[in-house]
């Protein structure tokens, strides 16, 4: 999936589902049950064992149908080895400018952490295609809301603390996305083999992301 198609997706679903701590045996099984539920976008973080390899592998057997990524890039030795690895996006839970314009020259969509106005408008001017704004349950929709104001021209994307129930205020502060984590890939559902719960969330999740 190449980076016009994958942005697109973003756009439609408003939604990317983070991969943290998922043990390589079951990443196949747990993209499957994402897609079911008609989520088509994943970061895997680079701070899950095997992460590199994850992503790799879905490449070849999920990427004509999913827009797969690394996140948790904490630099610029990271985001290398993750292009290199094969990821088509880079997530980072802070704002480093140098891995912002590396991305930028590769052609990689980066979605940088920031958490102050300052941040964000640095970010948004190195050439991120979106700032994601981190840790968004400790900053508060109401934080969200006011950024908006003066920075309504910066696409966001709210992480941290959305759920399935309150997903839809997250967006509808303005946010052009959320990224989700242990609400809907949760790990004991998964080393329980549970993906149906999985494929559940998500149909939920994309439902309550679409509406808005």
């Amino acid at each position: 999936m190449n980076r016009e198609q994958g942005i697109e997706l973003i756009e439609q679903t408003r939604l990317i589902a983070i991969a943290r701590g998922v043990q390589e045996a079951h990443i196949t099984a747990l993209a499957n049950a994402l897609l079911n539920g008609g989520v088509r976008v994943m970061e895997i973080t680079l701070n899950t064992p095997g992460a590199m390899d994850m992503i790799g592998n879905l490449q070849q057997t999920h990427g004509d149908r999913m827009y797969i990524g690394a996140g948790t890039v904490l630099d610029l030795d990271d985001a290398r080895r993750a292009v290199t690895g094969g990821a088509k996006f880079l997530v980072t839970p802070n704002m480093d400018e140098t891995v912002i314009r590396f991305a930028v020259s590769e052609g990689i969509p980066i979605f940088p952490g920031a958490m102050t106005p300052t941040e964000i408008v640095k970010a948004w001017k190195a050439g991120a295609a979106a700032v994601k704004v981190f840790p968004g349950a400790s900053l508060g929709i109401g934080y969200l809301k006011e950024l908006q104001g003066p920075l309504s021209d910066v696409p966001m994307i709210a992480v941290g603390g959305v759920n399935e129930r309150n997903v839809g205020q997250f967006l509808q502060t303005g946010c052009a996305a959320v990224g989700v984590g242990g609400s809907l890939i949760n790990l004991e559902q998964i080393h329980q083999g549970n993906y149906a719960w999985v494929t559940e969330k998500a149909s939920l999740f994309l439902e309550a992301s679409t509406k808005i």
